[in-house]
């Protein structure tokens, strides 16, 4: 009797062993010199079936070492959607936490300062990042710029130009916020010395929009801010062809003589007073700051020198004289 006791419990602890070895197995890493591969976890997807794909793809030896974790972790409804880079040299746990924690597979998408809301969504189509349609749809919703403490009716001017790293399957009001705080951020630095100046954020935004329009060199753009701020201190329209342009549908690139006299276009300042009824571009930092910043000048008026430069006067006759020098059809 005392033998086969002995022997039951040795078949015990045998099978015990077995079961802690096979356990220590599931719950070890695959292959540690496996190299990553894409994992997408879909929306809703639950512990069970993440762990059959992962097993299928063989990222871990087995679902149920999978299942165990997630459950005594308690991570299960705690997984979150997206694209991941796992590899079998990864555990199972260190795999369900990073499932869990959401570090997914990033993209970059970089917009230059000037970009309109249009080419930014554009530009997220082509990356595969978004809809064109439903992230224009929320830059356009004039509900939103209130909810992300913004001033206006669209979110044009607001979608700060930066290089971003976004996941596939982020919704376009994700997206859009991530923009607006990333202006929000750069705002709030600057909004002390708009105040100072009396400058209503939504008037900084239009104005900082016109100058990286006009130009691309860094010194100019407190001058071209002076020229917008002084006509505008004595009620003279700001007659700046960009603004023209954004209020033309399907602009084929060549401004006619007609486009400058079309009373229509609500955003053509060689026809209305003061400045247009909303941002042109999402300018950046330097255009925003020159606003708030400006050169202390006499100037009115600017010509281009067409080598990306422009020449500044005080006078009409100054400024006609420039314009006859360097570009008979243009300047502002």
């Amino acid at each position: 009797m005392k033998r086969a006791l002995l022997a039951g419990l040795a078949i015990a602890l045998v099978a015990v062993g077995a079961a802690l070895g096979a356990m220590r197995l599931a719950l070890a890493p695959r292959d540690p010199s496996g190299a990553e591969q894409l994992f997408e976890v879909a929306p809703g997807e639950t512990l069970p079936a993440i762990a059959r794909r992962l097993e299928d793809a063989r990222l871990v030896r087995h679902r149920w070492g999978v299942e165990a974790v997630g459950r005594h972790r308690d991570l299960a409804g705690r997984l979150q959607r997206g694209e991941y880079a796992l590899s079998p040299a990864q555990s199972p746990g260190e795999i369900l936490e990073q499932i869990a924690s959401g570090r997914v597979i990033t993209y970059p998408a970089s917009f230059p300062e000037g970009f309109t809301a249009a080419q930014f969504a554009e530009r997220l189509a082509r990356a595969g990042l978004a809809d064109r349609d439903a992230f224009l749809a929320v830059v356009h919703d004039p509900e939103v710029p209130a909810q992300l403490g913004v001033e206006g009716d669209s979110l044009e001017g607001y979608l700060f130009p930066e290089t971003y790293r976004f996941p596939h399957g982020m919704a376009a009001a994700e997206l859009v916020r991530a923009m607006v705080g990333q202006f929000r951020r750069v705002w709030d630095e600057l909004a002390p010395l708009a105040r100072e100046r009396g400058l209503p954020m939504r008037d900084v935004v239009i104005l900082a929009s016109l100058i990286e329009k006009e130009t691309g060199a860094p010194d100019e753009r407190p001058l071209i801010a002076s020229v917008f701020l002084n006509r505008l201190r004595i009620g003279m329209r700001l007659e700046t062809d960009p603004s023209v342009i954004y209020g033309i549908p399907d602009f084929d690139g060549n401004l006619r003589r007609r486009d400058l006299e079309n009373a229509e276009n609500r955003y053509n300042t060689y026809r209305i007073s003061g400045l247009p009824p909303g941002p042109i571009a999402n300018p950046g930092a330097a255009s925003l700051r020159a606003v708030v910043e400006p050169a202390r000048t006499e100037y009115l008026y600017f010509v281009s020198r067409n080598d990306g430069s422009h020449t500044f006067s005080k006078t009409y006759a100054e400024h006609l004289a420039a314009v006859n020098r360097f570009q008979r059809a243009g300047g502002s």
